[in-house]
């Protein structure tokens, strides 16, 4: 080779062309001499001293860093370089060379003198490629279902925003229900028991509970006349299904054909013909009945009589006889006119008004003008119909709460992932019998230990947070990879119980082993999809590429 062509190679060609036993590829390109008169020397790599390139490798530690002697076990503070050919190279520490073991991590054999080990590396590697491609092809699987579970989490956004929003509505509902009956409880304090029944006693109000007592006596022979279908129904059915065709007798086929006409069924001996049109018949049936209730626009059906009746004569009609009042503008008592003059009346004077008003009323008390106002029974109903709207009100608000703390916890990486990826699986058990006892985990809820033979169930804890370990990024593949369980049962003379998830991707949510490493502190492996990432763009690269040589 002419020598011009040699300055055109890289410097790190050059050098690995001879390199130095025990030194890297990228470390190659440090090892190369340089000349000091006649001489060939050589550079520690910490500067510390320049030595005779013939000392590198020499078996004799010089450099305070070891680095001289990277292919001998001299210096302990230095490492040696396993080539690996076919395999992956890496690094042992310079101790273990040429002391007669052969290394695990050296395969081709080259820590220790030659024929002392076998180069096994073409075996080791093709074993190692044959786990990354399951590990690969798990993970491939694995992602695909943890893709379903992001997809789930997507349709949950979506549920709880629009169970948040229906919320919001009914909060402001059930708060206009709690503002109208206050200002009812109000009025009837003020309205005394002679004066509502005086209201009674008007023609709309004798009316409306006449209505009322029909709708009543109707809603009796309704559920009457139903109990008395269904029974003859039931008869029918067992005669329908019971009675054999080949039996001449006109009458019972008569009533059979007259019941299936009836009740809209398929003839006992058709079934099987008639399957493939039913769904036809059944549209034009709904068609049919919802042009009926549109011609009655305004009356009930049946779903709203079954259902909703109850709900309307069960009404407040004492409740509605106030607000007609307040509606048509009539004064509720004869003392009224005194209290609903104050809403004329300047906020500065309204207090010394009030002082005297009450003042008055209890001197026309006194002399018989005016009757005493006295607590009635429909005050106290509408005080109980208050308190029960103001109790749904506050459920309603709690319900809300709780929907808005899932939704801010769906895409937390402290709950269910960025993806919310872990959504899916809150509330899933796993468990796994060892021994005399299953352990089980409720994820993101709780663990136990329960014993197969009977006894009590321990908590080995509840749900605390993913992998909090010193140094662990927050949402990255390691603090997906334990889950914290702790402040469980206190063991006799020990601390209280608690439990290490330690997950890894599999296709399956299940624990593959429970272990005790310490008293009363479990570790349990698990397997689960949602820890299945995708092929990353160079892991797509190598297993299309392993592909090909298999080929």
């Amino acid at each position: 080779m002419h020598r011009w062509l040699l300055l055109l190679l890289p410097l790190h060609a050059l050098a690995s062309t001879d390199r130095p036993k025990g030194v890297s590829p990228e470390l190659a390109v440090r090892y190369v001499p340089s000349r000091k008169g006649s001489v060939e020397v050589w550079e520690c790599l910490d500067g510390s001293q320049t030595i005779q390139w013939s000392a590198v490798n020499d078996d004799f530690c010089d450099c305070l860093d070891g680095s001289d002697e990277p292919g001998t076990g001299a210096c302990p503070n230095s490492r040696f370089y396993c080539v690996n050919d076919g395999h992956i190279g890496t690094y042992i520490p310079s101790t273990r060379v040429n002391d007669g073991l052969c290394e695990p991590e050296c395969c081709d054999g080259s820590d220790e003198a030659p024929g002392v080990c076998q180069n096994v590396c073409k075996e080791v590697g093709e074993a190692h490629r044959e786990r990354v491609r399951a590990e690969q092809k798990l993970r491939k699987t694995g992602s695909k279902i943890r893709s379903t579970y992001i997809a789930f989490a997507q349709k949950e956004k979506k549920r709880l925003e629009q169970e948040i929003a229906q919320t919001d509505q009914e909060i402001a509902a059930r708060e206009k229900e709690v503002a109208r009956l206050k200002d009812l409880v109000e009025r009837t304090e003020s309205l005394s028991a002679a004066a509502l029944e005086v209201r009674k006693q008007s023609p709309l109000y004798q009316s409306l509970m006449t209505h009322v007592a029909a709708l009543k006596s109707l809603q009796r022979e309704y559920k009457k006349h139903l109990e008395r279908e269904k029974a003859l129904g039931d008869i029918l059915d067992n005669l329908r299904t019971g009675y054999n065709p080949n039996y001449q007798d006109m009458a019972v086929l008569e009533a059979v054909r007259g019941w299936e006409h009836l009740a809209g069924l398929p003839h006992i001996n058709d079934i099987a013909k008639d399957a493939d049109n039913s769904a036809e018949e059944g549209s034009d049936d709904e068609e049919s009945q919802a042009e009926e209730e549109q011609e009655n626009d305004g009356l009930w059906s049946e779903l709203q009589l079954e259902h909703q009746l109850d709900d309307l004569l069960n009404t407040d009609y004492d409740a509605l006889l106030i607000e007609h009042d307040k509606h048509v503008g009539a004064p509720a008592s004869p003392t009224s006119i005194l209290y609903n003059l104050s809403a004329y009346l300047p906020d500065a004077i309204i207090p010394q008004y009030e002082a005297l008003r009450d003042q008055l009323v209890s001197w026309l008390e006194v002399v018989g003008l005016v009757k005493p106002s006295s607590p009635s029974g429909d005050a106290s109903r509408l005080q109980k119909s208050l308190s029960d709207a103001e109790h749904s009100l506050d459920l309603t608000r709690k319900e809300k709460d709780q929907k808005e703390k899932e939704f801010n916890r769906l895409f937390d990486p402290e709950w269910y992932g960025s993806e919310g990826e872990w959504k899916k699986l809150d509330g899933t058990c796993l468990d796994k019998e060892v021994g005399d006892y299953i352990y089980e985990v409720c994820l993101f809820d709780e663990a136990r230990q329960k014993p197969t033979k009977g006894g009590s169930t321990f908590s080995l804890g509840r749900f605390e947070s993913w992998n909090n370990a010193p140094g662990v990024e927050k949402g990255s593949r390691e603090y997906y990879s334990k889950q914290r369980y702790t402040r469980g049962a206190k063991c006799w003379n020990g601390p209280q119980r608690s439990v290490t998830l330690d997950i890894t991707c599999g296709t399956e949510n299940a624990i593959l082993s429970v272990a005790e490493p310490e008293k009363c502190e479990y570790e349990f492996k698990v397997t689960s999809p949602a820890v299945c990432l995708p092929l990353s763009p160079t892991e797509e690269k190598g297993s299309t590429a392993g592909k090909k040589e298999e080929l």
